[in-house]
């Protein structure tokens, strides 16, 4: 045990330098963009003078060289402080941690439910190869890996909140009803359904894939014969054998794909109005809100770190061969 927190306080050590190399790249390139901040609240409030706009740039420091912008920024992220937004008139802090709770919800959902059906049915085409069952799976899978999430939430919204009025078409929550703690929490998960299932199925199909390939290469193995040879049934085999060692594909490739499930929630949170990172970072971006966009790029980077840092520790646990390094 001791070894595994030297190995995690370790890479908790290398991950700060890549997190603020990506602080500092994702900075350089928004400033690299015509206008600033000014710009856009000249054009807001109608302000022509010259002289005022060159008193705005001092006052945000934007009359600075970029470099030195950047310098005070990662200063400024040190001590917990990522700016302010105009248009919010709020800290970027305050702003994101609002919108937070929304994003990690849609996400954590996401990848549980695609993580459990693309593994269940992987298992299960594995363990019926070349029959109908496999063929089907094998089809479904082709089917949502090749729509996009987008057109899978619209589709979901015509026919399950347009056409039966099962479900509600978009938000988080009712609006204009006081429900009690419980009957909230339920009228969140009844409004989760929909953008969880539409983002998670592109990757319930990649796993289901993945799974199902790993599966077969191990069953050809010499210990899953010698456990056949004991007269194991096929379900023992499969579950107490194979399942684990078929597992380490898949959460490597869960690790790679973190950071393009919080890029996916960001097209279904627009599809359904979710109140979450992903809405706030495209009004961020349309708004010129540069303060604001950095800072939801700074967390996403420390998200994915942390992701990917617990994914290793389960990496681990299936495989104890592995070692953090």
């Amino acid at each position: 045990m001791e070894r595994t927190w030297r190995a995690v306080r370790r890479r908790l050590l290398q991950a700060i330098p890549t997190i603020f190399g990506i602080l500092i790249l994702n900075f350089l390139i928004l400033n690299l963009a015509p206008g600033d901040l000014v710009d856009v609240m000249a054009a807001d409030e109608q302000i022509t003078n010259p002289v005022v706009l060159a008193k705005l740039r001092e006052s945000y420091g934007l009359d600075q060289p970029v470099h030195v912008q950047a310098l005070n920024y990662l200063v400024n992220v040190v001590q917990f402080d990522l700016g302010y937004s105009y248009r919010h008139n709020l800290p970027v802090i305050d702003i994101i941690m609002d919108r937070l709770p929304a994003t990690l919800l849609l996400m954590f959902t996401s990848i549980a439910l695609a993580m459990t059906i693309g593994i269940a049915a992987g298992v299960a085409a594995a363990r019926r190869v070349n029959s109908l069952a496999d063929n089907v799976i094998s089809v479904v899978a082709v089917l949502f890996f090749a729509a996009p999430s987008f057109w899978v939430g619209l589709m979901m919204i015509v026919l399950f909140a347009v056409k039966l009025g099962w479900l509600p078409v978009a938000g988080l929550q009712t609006i204009g009803v006081d429900y009690g703690l419980f009957e909230q929490a339920l009228d969140i998960v009844w409004h989760l359904i929909m953008p969880a299932v539409a983002l998670g199925l592109f990757y319930a199909a990649v796993y289901a894939r993945v799974m199902r390939t790993s599966m077969l290469e191990i069953f050809g193995l010499d210990f899953v014969r010698t456990a056949r040879a004991k007269g194991l049934s096929e379900r023992k085999v499969a579950t107490k054998h194979v399942l684990r060692n078929a597992l380490l594909p898949v959460v490597t490739l869960l690790s790679l794909q973190l950071g393009t499930v919080l890029a996916g929630s960001v097209v279904v949170e627009a599809v359904f109005s979710w109140p979450g990172i992903g809405t706030l970072i495209v009004e961020a971006v349309s708004g010129r809100n540069f303060p604001l966009v950095v800072g939801i790029l700074f967390l996403a980077s420390i998200m994915v770190v942390i992701a990917n840092l617990l994914v290793d520790l389960v990496y681990m646990r299936l495989d104890p061969r592995v070692e953090l390094r």
